[in-house]
């Protein structure tokens, strides 16, 4: 039995629309972690992120691999989820704009020269590229993530003008009251007033910074069964809520 079998289309137009309420637009490491955590905080949970397909793979793996392979079926892959983040998902941010014409958008964002620096020791370092170009990952990852920088993944001015121009789209093709532009560093405030929600007590989170990724061991190369994968995604969740909000959160 296919992972496409085992969750069928049996949703009415008006369940599909609003089975997203938050598409986050923005790239991989422009506070995305803290975003998907915040949202969650807020109401808009659970929110979707990389590291739910790692803590899931054996489900989401199968179901981003049929992305790859043109047959994306949304409603399977977000079964469950309010809000989405990050990579793979914010590659296709024109697709579940349209999928979900409900949704609102949030555009996490960053200085451009500030994302190069991070990406460059976290998520495209030498050893994640390796990781994670490898089978299983590499299937959905390479055009989702990897295929629109070539060989210039390391090269500074053509990440940064990337980076810009990926923004510039976003902010073009959204209508104004359908997006929210959050940088890094803003706080709840702009994102609850979008939102239309009360500001929270709690500090706005501030998670997953390149000393937790080296400090977690994700970025290192390991050699993990499915099982020990997926534990060590969870456990890494676990720890960033716990950071971000406390150790009963």
């Amino acid at each position: 039995m296919t992972a496409r079998s085992r969750y069928p289309r049996q949703r009415n137009r008006e369940t599909i629309e609003m089975a997203l309420k938050v598409i986050g637009a923005g790239l991989g490491r422009t506070g995305t972690l803290s975003l998907k955590l915040a949202l969650e905080h807020l109401g808009f949970g659970p929110c979707f992120h990389m590291v739910e397909i790692v803590s899931d793979g054996r489900r989401q793996i199968p179901l981003w691999s049929d992305v790859a392979d043109g047959k994306a079926d949304w409603d399977a892959i977000f079964d469950g989820f309010a809000s989405t983040v990050d990579y793979p998902a914010c590659s296709y941010w024109r697709e579940l704009a349209d999928h979900y014409p409900q949704a609102k958008v949030v555009l996490s964002t960053r200085d451009a020269d500030d994302w190069f620096n991070s990406v460059s020791r976290t998520i495209f370092s030498p050893e994640n590229l390796e990781r994670f170009k490898a089978p299983p990952f590499g299937k959905f990852l390479q055009p989702a993530v990897y295929a629109p920088f070539g060989d210039r993944i390391a090269d500074r001015a053509f990440m940064v003008d990337y980076f810009r121009k990926w923004e510039a789209d976003v902010v073009a093709a959204i209508p104004p009251q359908r997006l929210h532009v959050h940088r890094i560093g803003e706080g709840w405030e702009g994102l609850c007033d979008f939102l239309e929600v009360p500001v929270p007590d709690a500090p706005y989170p501030v998670v997953n910074t390149s000393k937790d990724m080296v400090e977690s061991g994700l970025a290192e190369k390991a050699e993990l069964s499915p099982e020990e994968a997926e534990e060590g995604a969870r456990r890494y969740k676990s720890a960033m809520r716990a950071k971000a909000f406390g150790p009963n959160a």
